[in-house]
C-alpha cells in the first residue's frame, strides 16, 4: 500500500505499521511529530554554529542512538517560523520503544521544542514525499497598541484592514496557479505551479489569521501571499493586480514578504 496516495485507509495501514514491516535491508521506519517555538531557531535546516530545529533533533537522536540518522521533514520552516505540527520520518536499524524515545528526546532537546509523538510506520514512510498537503496559518493582531504577550506569534498591524478585500484575495488564491511572484527570485525551484486546496481569512478581534492548505509550497510563498494580500487590504494594490500576480508575474510586482514570526506550520495530511 502506498502512503503517497491521499485518502489512504488508516485502518488498513495500522496493522502493517504495528508489525513494523522491514525492508530487505532490515530497516525500521518511524514518524516523529514535533512542535516548536521558532523564535529560538534559525529555521528547520541544519546550519553551522546557529541553533536550528534539525540540529537540535539530530543532536538528541545522536545521544540516544549513538549515531545520527537521516531525517526527512514534511515542511522546511523559515527562521523564526513556528510549528504546531511538524512531521519527521527516520529509518533506523533496530526496533525502539516509542514512548521511551519520546521521553529521552524531550529530556535532551531545548525547551522551545518538543517531540509530541513517535509512531512505528510501514516501510519506506517518507514524511515529505508521502504528504498529501500541508496547512499553514499566519496570525495578525489589529490591537490599538502592540501586545507584549503575542508579539512573538502575531504580526501587529496598526491600521484598519478591509476584510472584504482579504476574503476576495483568498478566494482567488484557491486552485492551481503559477506562484513565481510569491517566492524569491534567487531560488532552487524550477516549477512554480502549486495547487491551493483551501484558503480563507478569519477574524476574532483583535486577531486575524489566514489559513491556507496546498499540495506543496514554494519558499516564503505563504509569507509573500500574506504581505501582498495586506497591500490589497490597505488599498495599495487592487484585486485585479493580485489576480494578475497569480498568472506568473515577476516577484518585484508582488508585495513585501511578511515577517516569519506570524507563521505556523499548522498540520500535515497523509
Amino acid at each position: 500500500m502506498s502512503l503517497g496516495r491521499c485518502g489512504m485507509n488508516e485502518a488498513n495501514a495500522r496493522p502493517e505499521a504495528e508489525r513494523r514491516s522491514q525492508s530487505v535491508g532490515g530497516g525500521y521506519w518511524y514518524r516523529l511529530d514535533l512542535q516548536y517555538d521558532g523564535t529560538a531557531f534559525r529555521g528547520w535546516a541544519r546550519q553551522p554554529d546557529v541553533p536550528t530545529v534539525q540540529g537540535a533533533l539530530e543532536t538528541a537522536l545522536g545521544t540516544v542512538l549513538g549515531e545520527v540518522p537521516v531525517l526527512r521533514v514534511a515542511g522546511r520552516t523559515d527562521s523564526g517560523a513556528h510549528a504546531r505540527r511538524q512531521v519527521v520520518s527516520v529509518e533506523l536499524d533496530r526496533h525502539l520503544d516509542c514512548a521511551a524515545l519520546v521521553r529521552s528526546l524531550n529530556a535532551l532537546t531545548p525547551p522551545e521544542m518538543c517531540v509530541s509523538a513517535c509512531t512505528a510506520m510501514p516501510i519506506k514512510f517518507d514524511a515529505r514525499a508521502d504528504a498529501c498537503s500541508r496547512t499553514y496559518r499566519y496570525f495578525l493582531t489589529t490591537a490599538a497598541v502592540p501586545d507584549p504577550f503575542t508579539r512573538r506569534y502575531c504580526l501587529h498591524v496598526s491600521r484598519a484592514l478591509d476584510m472584504g478585500l482579504l476574503h476576495k484575495t483568498a478566494e482567488l488564491t484557491i486552485g492551481q496557479h503559477d506562484f513565481r511572484a510569491f517566492t524569491p527570485t534567487d531560488t532552487e525551484h524550477v516549477f512554480f505551479h502549486r495547487t491551493v486546496l483551501a484558503c480563507a481569512w478569519s477574524c476574532d478581534k483583535p486577531f486575524v489569521w489566514l489559513e491556507i492548505e496546498a499540495n506543496a509550497f514554494l519558499r516564503q510563498m505563504v509569507r509573500t501571499l500574506v504581505g501582498t494580500m495586506l497591500e490589497v487590504a490597505k488599498g495599495k494594490l487592487t484585486v485585479a493586480d493580485y489576480q494578475a500576480l497569480l498568472e506568473g508575474k515577476e516577484r518585484t510586482q508582488a508585495g513585501p514578504t511578511a515577517p516569519a514570526h506570524g507563521l505556523f506550520l499548522w498540520s500535515v495530511k497523509y
